[in-house]
């Protein structure tokens, strides 16, 4: 669980430098977003999930989810600045295979 944390973390260290317009103030409050985002995913986006079952069961409605995510993660911290929904998508999609990555380097 603490390296599943620590990968998050670094996801979105990675998306923020990589991309011009998610904007993080420091190394931890990339982890910061990443506990935000993680108790996010657990209670919205299992009643995102809940409500759209069915609708669209591809992975793409999980990218779509994890952006949306990340735009409420961008209200609530002040330090973690996302411009608009096509960054988010940019941003929830370097943080799915940057941590996928990573995630099979680090596995035991």
């Amino acid at each position: 669980m603490i390296i599943n944390f620590i990968i998050a973390g670094l996801s979105f260290l990675i998306g923020a430098k990589l991309l011009p317009g998610v904007k993080l103030k420091s190394v931890s409050q990339a982890f910061l977003v990443a506990i935000v985002i993680a108790l996010l995913d657990i209670t919205l986006g299992t009643l995102l999930k809940i409500i759209s079952l069915g609708i669209l069961t591809l992975g793409i409605f999980n990218w779509l989810l994890n952006a949306i995510l990340i735009q409420v993660a961008d209200w609530f911290l002040t330090g973690f600045n996302v411009k608009n929904f096509w960054w988010a998508l940019g941003l929830a999609a370097i943080v799915s295979f940057v941590s996928g990555a990573l995630s099979s380097i680090f596995q035991f």
